[in-house]
């Protein structure tokens, strides 16, 4: 690809990104859009959760197959390296619209808040939750987790370097906050339905498993320097305070 040509693909699917990352908000909280979590004519109950199992394991697959660096060397030989992360971002859209638009409706009500204040307490913590994912990235530089920060670079003329990793704000006292603003996001709601409720399992599942797997590949690129920094934090909840702002030495936040 041409620089242009790539800056071009970053953009677009940064753009295609955010959509889908909308559009999974929307869908989760049943608001303004034609397909959302709990809309259609529900099925049989098994084959749609044997669907919405599916979508939700290849929702999983992707992130976690593409996030490791065995599969970015590999792709690294089709797409030029300033490409590879908006590549992944394409495709968590794509697999993110096929989640929403494939889901089977699951309507059966298991809970819900009967009062105006605490619906809508719920609805705004669970949005609150999304809110956080979002600060979060912006904390560790959110373009370049979206990969336009690359694709910049690439157009023009720099090298890229990957960020170091500095314990500011919330990273002080988590090591995902990310992830515990996507827990808050799909747990809060004021309409718990089967369909939410499974979502919301698969999800949680994939996030424990995807973590681990995360960290492993932290703790074998960087040693003693990451496991600190674990004894130190919490996953998702604090359970300590890293008291220095300084960056950890070689330790770089690919913010997978």
């Amino acid at each position: 690809m041409k620089n242009r040509a790539i800056l071009l693909y970053g953009i677009t699917n940064y753009l295609f990104g955010v959509s889908a990352l909308v559009y999974l908000i929307a869908f989760l909280f049943n608001l303004y859009v034609p397909k959302s979590i709990d809309s259609g004519e529900p099925g049989h109950v098994a084959v749609a959760a044997l669907v919405n199992l599916g979508l939700i394991v290849l929702f999983g697959l992707q992130h976690s197959i593409m996030a490791r660096p065995r599969f970015k060397a590999w792709l690294t030989r089709y797409v030029p390296q300033a490409a590879e992360r908006s590549t992944f971002m394409l495709a968590t859209a794509i697999v993110t619209f096929a989640l929403c638009l494939l889901w089977q409706p699951m309507p059966q009500v298991i809970w819900q808040a009967d009062s105006t204040p605490v619906y809508n307490s719920m609805l705004v913590t669970g949005l609150a939750g999304w809110a956080l994912l979002l600060y979060a990235t912006f904390l560790i530089n959110h373009f370049d987790l979206f990969g336009l920060r690359q694709v910049w670079l690439k157009f023009i003329g720099r090298e890229y370097t990957h960020l170091p990793f500095r314990t500011i704000a919330l990273y002080r006292y988590i090591r995902h906050p990310i992830m515990t603003g996507a827990f808050v996001g799909i747990w809060f709601t004021p309409v718990l339905t089967a369909g939410h409720l499974l979502f919301a399992l698969g999800m949680s599942a994939y996030i424990l498993v995807g973590v681990c797997h995360e960290e492993k590949d932290l703790v074998r690129a960087f040693g003693d320097r990451y496991r600190q920094y674990m004894r130190i934090t919490g996953r998702f909840l604090p359970s300590g305070v890293l008291r220095s702002d300084k960056t950890i030495n070689g330790l770089s936040a690919d913010g997978e």
